[in-house]
């Protein structure tokens, strides 16, 4: 598996795996996102192409000994890539944009996704501290942008990966929203050799949910 795949696939087992669900009582709870997805016609005009939705299921023990519950989380992720040339490595899908769906978890009206209270800088720092696969991250900008009609922000970040042996100055784009019920991540590594911001910005508004 690519590098800049492998960020997508830590994310999603950061956001499944990190902080506290809560306490419920006895048995088995289920809590499933919706998945998210992007326009179609909007994908086709950035050149990125759909490589399909997975679910990244999560089963933990929560509670104390004797009253604790089974409680099974069902994230899902939609992946995008594109084709896109650079020296030494030739052409590669460099190009990497992500949805996470993660649902919210909510319990007698309290919200346990530690998502709720994770910004930006957590969430890249999560996936760089537990997985290794960035290195040398730091904030460039952030902007505001309107996704799934919610106000956000977009923050830019400088990073360092690795393709076929190879390091990679790469451009990591992370977000966050709620909606209907789920928390969306999406994030889009690209080499900073070949500006790709327009084509993830655009994929941004363009995300659908429930898909």
């Amino acid at each position: 598996m690519r590098r800049t795949q492998l960020l997508v696939v830590a994310l999603a087992a950061v956001l499944a795996t990190s902080g506290c669900l809560g306490v419920f009582s006895g048995g088995t709870t289920t809590f499933e996102a919706e998945p998210a997805d992007v326009d179609e016609a909007a994908a086709s005009q950035t050149g990125f192409e759909k490589n399909g939705t997975r679910d990244s299921v999560v089963t933990r023990e929560v509670g104390p000994e004797g009253v604790s519950e089974t409680v099974q989380v069902v994230n899902k992720v939609t992946t995008y890539e594109k084709a896109l040339e650079i020296p030494l490595l030739g052409t590669a899908r460099l190009g990497v944009f992500s949805i996470v769906s993660s649902p919210a978890v909510e319990v007698a009206g309290q919200t346990f996704n530690p998502l709720a209270d994770y910004s930006n800088d957590r969430l890249v720092q999560l996936v760089t501290n537990r997985f290794g696969s960035l290195s040398g991250v730091e904030q460039v900008s952030s902007r505001q942008l309107t996704v799934l009609g919610t106000e956000t922000t977009v923050t830019k970040y400088a990073a360092t990966t690795t393709a076929q042996g190879q390091n990679i100055d790469v451009f990591v784009h992370v977000t966050k929203v709620r909606h209907e019920g789920d928390f969306l991540v999406g994030i889009g590594v690209y080499p900073q050799q070949l500006d790709q911001e327009a084509d993830i910005l655009s994929l941004l508004r363009a995300v659908e949910h429930p898909a």
